[in-house]
């Protein structure tokens, strides 16, 4: 309280005084000397009190997100104010405190996921392409969100009626406008978390890809003196940012989630300048002069002197028919705190040989699902690590062998049965799938070498200079999407710090002309 009021100013308010409200661009840090506040959602209903020596304040105190919900006092209050420019210097200074705060910030969004009615509302049916695709952009981003599908739900379908595919999605904001049909990056923007980026950018190091890899190499190329752009087509963490728990990360003996592990390297690569973009997509990788051209799919371009490769990969799907209809509903790619709250007490299935598919796994069944873990080969041990196996067997996961899903059953997105290709049949409400991944590739041409399953090779094999360098001098590529890479999150950080020598390398080299 004393370091707080050292940055902050002391004010008062009455009982009944809003101290900011839902659809706000901004608020302070509240820290509660006296009295009590209220947090209230959007219809008034009560959600939270906080009284003396508490504190006021989520997620978007750090990322300019606007406000999900109302406070008010409920007694005579007086209380620390400590703004938002003030405070993230603080959270690079003061470790303990940043501790404290950031893991609230972090544990208060994950619990606010949960709450019906509370952040961005999505209009539109399961059939609808733009539709899915703002419910993943939703989720990917951690963002508090109600999603509404005509199909079941009569308010819906008269928002919705006369409107043709491209007005769908109808996104309601908080306490703000209605837009029809955006896309992700209007929504972002608009919700004032978005970097709006110039029709051209000139950086030192353009990384694309918000993972791990993306991520240390942001914290090491900034820290370093590199200006340094990340760009990021969904959600900055990647695969890893959607983990329940990672724990042979080292340093964290109890494990962390990829949600916090996400924050805390965002956190840490602004606080040395680097800036992340998101959700833009990179479309093509050409040349002018001696910089590398990315261009952007909202026609934006970066020039940059060397650009690091790290877009991971994208989700395997289950080859069987009608998959899409249940994707998003009953079908998911991450276990996060919506889908544990949607499926507790129903029989699950997660679908997955490796760490991915354990974890979310033991999180679904400690949430009070009845989970079963299905997976192809004859031995789980040949694919996941052992504490996670007895991790399976202490919450209690069924695990089925050699079992692969031949066919869906289920009516309007909602799954009731699969049929596995043994011909046995088994009921389950929802599908938790992790089945690896193919690599985010497509968007490059043939001029960067790859090896035969899409992966970008890199170092001697393709004569390159540097170890993590590409064919083409001056771009690397660091994690999931490099070949040969192993497949772990603390690697993929340690291939994006190393990754940064060698820019720094080549630039002091000077990058020869592209051909």
């Amino acid at each position: 309280m004393a370091t707080l009021a050292d940055l902050g100013e002391e004010r008062t308010a009455r009982a009944g005084d809003v101290l900011f409200r839902v659809g706000d661009r901004t608020y302070p840090l509240i820290a509660i000397e006296e009295g009590e506040i209220a947090i209230l959602d959007a219809a008034g209903n009560e959600i939270v009190r906080h009284g003396p020596l508490g504190f006021v304040g989520e997620l978007n105190l750090l990322n300019g997100q606007t406000v999900f919900l109302t406070a008010v006092a409920t007694k005579p209050l007086r209380y620390i104010a400590v703004p938002r420019e003030r405070l993230r210097p603080l959270l690079f200074e003061d470790g303990p405190l940043s501790d404290l705060l950031l893991t609230t910030f972090m544990e208060r969004r994950e619990r606010l996921q949960t709450v019906r009615g509370i952040g961005i509302q999505i209009v539109g049916p399961h059939t609808s392409l733009p539709t899915m695709r703002m419910l993943e952009f939703a989720r990917a981003n951690r963002l508090p969100f109600e999603w509404l599908d005509p199909a079941h739900d009569e308010e819906a379908a008269k928002v919705v009626a006369g409107l043709d595919e491209a007005s769908l999605p109808v996104v309601r904001l908080p306490g703000g406008p209605e837009m029809h049909g955006p896309t992700p990056g209007e929504v972002s923007r608009a919700l004032g978390i978005g970097l709006e980026l110039a029709a051209r950018e000139e950086v030192d190091l353009l990384v694309v890809g918000g993972g791990p890899a993306g991520l240390g190499a942001a914290v090491y190329g900034a820290s370093e003196g590199l200006s340094t752009l990340v760009i990021e087509g969904r959600g900055l963490g990647g695969q890893a940012g959607s983990s329940r728990r990672i724990e042979n990360y080292l340093g964290f003996p109890a494990g962390i989630t990829g949600a916090e592990l996400t924050s805390r390297a965002v956190t840490q690569a602004r606080k040395f300048g680097a800036r992340t973009a998101t959700p833009y997509r990179a479309l093509s990788l050409g040349s002018e002069g001696d910089r590398w051209l990315v261009r952007l799919d909202e026609g934006q371009e970066v020039a940059a002197r060397t650009v690091l490769l790290a877009t991971g990969a994208d989700y395997r799907r289950l080859p069987v028919a009608g998959l899409a209809d249940y994707e998003g509903i009953s079908v998911f790619y991450a276990a996060g705190p919506p889908e544990a709250q949607l499926c507790g007490a129903s029989r699950v299935a997660v679908v997955g040989g490796g760490n991915s598919a354990g974890q979310a796994a033991v999180w679904l069944a400690r949430g009070g699902a009845l989970v079963t873990l299905l997976h192809r080969r004859a031995d789980l041990r040949e694919t996941m690590s052992d504490y996670l196996i007895r991790e399976l067997d202490r919450y209690g996961v069924a695990v089925r062998d050699r079992s692969e899903i031949a066919e869906l059953h289920g009516t309007d997105g909602k799954l009731e049965a699969v049929t596995l290709k043994d011909g046995d049949r088994l009921p389950f409400s929802y599908l938790f799938l992790f089945l690896g991944a193919d690599p985010c590739t497509g968007w490059l041409d043939a001029s960067v070498a790859r090896d035969d399953h899409g992966f970008v090779l890199t170092g001697p094999g393709t004569d390159a200079e540097h170890l993590l360098e590409t064919n083409l001098p001056g771009v690397f590529a660091a994690g999931d999407v490099r070949s040969g890479s192993t497949k772990r999150c603390a690697t993929a950080v340690g291939e994006g710090a190393m990754a940064v020598q060698f820019v720094h390398a080549r630039l002091a080299a000077a990058v020869p002309q592209p051909t």
